[in-house]
């Protein structure tokens, strides 16, 4: 890059670095987004960055691949309901092994590592997160899989306050028994995000963002209004496992966060060339 592109970026990024300097911004992360190297020290680059330019960032994660992986290893099948993982009680012990114990921890020790102070949590630590046994409308059995009812935000709020960028496994305490729940790590950022306040929720997906064509990434749709989100669905623009993200975006916005972002989570570096340039990436959801 020519030296007057690389200043023309960073002045391009100083409107943004003070638009989100002291602001909380919530980072769901996961998927392709944690497949390869190449993507996962990507994202670890940004986050760091991002805390060093003033932001408060606050990463919530899931772990699939590496459960199965875990649940394959012990000589047991994951089961998947309609794409959701059926919980029974030792699933659920090896959920909370590899969420709270090995991806957290490596997502904490990276940060760490690339110059960052980080703090792991679990949604059990403070009672953090709490859920009740999700029950569907169709009457399946997803096992010890829960429906969040209640979100403390002071630990979160109180490492943010300290420097730190906290990263929560999406574990929940259980309100209506000796408990532990698997709860989705979507929701539990969108609650998290309307609990603290953020002015940012993103969610990085395996996809460009919401397309008007599937099979033709030349039609994102770069930004939509919580008002059209129904059309959108009656069209079937969004369909499918869209549906419930494109839902936890709409109810953060609608109960105070400033925006929320489906966002590629294969590109390297997609967050800060969504949270620091003029270009943006993604499906913006406004109020």
């Amino acid at each position: 890059m020519h030296e007057n592109d690389r200043a023309t970026v960073l002045a391009e990024a100083l409107p943004y670095i003070q638009k989100y300097n002291g602001k909380t911004i919530v980072v769901k992360y996961g998927g392709h987004a944690m497949a390869t190297q190449v993507l996962f020290d990507a994202v670890m680059w940004d986050l760091v960055l991002l805390r060093l330019v003033g932001v408060h960032v606050v990463v919530v994660h899931g772990g699939g691949p590496e459960i199965s992986e875990t649940l394959t290893l012990l000589g047991k099948t994951s089961r998947f309901i309609d794409g959701l993982r059926y919980t029974d009680e030792e699933t659920m012990d090896v959920v909370q092994m590899v969420l709270c114990g090995k991806v957290n921890k490596n997502l904490v020790h990276t940060l760490e590592r690339l110059g960052a102070r980080s703090l792991g949590f679990c949604g059990l630590d403070g009672g953090m997160l709490k859920a009740k046994k999700l029950n569907r409308p169709d009457g399946q059995d997803l096992g010890l899989v829960g429906e969040i009812v209640d979100v403390d935000p002071r630990p979160v709020a109180d490492a943010l306050e300290r420097g730190y960028i906290p990263v929560i496994s999406t574990v929940a305490q259980g309100t209506d028994g000796a408990v532990a729940y698997n709860v989705n790590a979507d929701t539990a950022a969108s609650k998290l995000a309307i609990a603290l306040g953020a002015a940012k929720l993103i969610l990085l997906t395996d996809v460009k963002g919401i397309l008007r064509d599937p099979g033709d990434e030349r039609t994102l749709i770069s930004e939509i209004q919580v008002s059209q989100v129904p059309v959108l669905v009656k069209e079937g623009i969004i369909s499918g496992g869209m549906i419930p993200k494109l839902n936890c975006c709409v109810e953060s916005v609608r109960q105070g966060v400033a925006d929320a972002i489906i966002l590629d989570g294969r590109v390297p570096h997609s967050i800060l060339v969504e949270m620091l340039t003029d270009k943006g990436a993604g499906t913006l959801i406004l109020p």
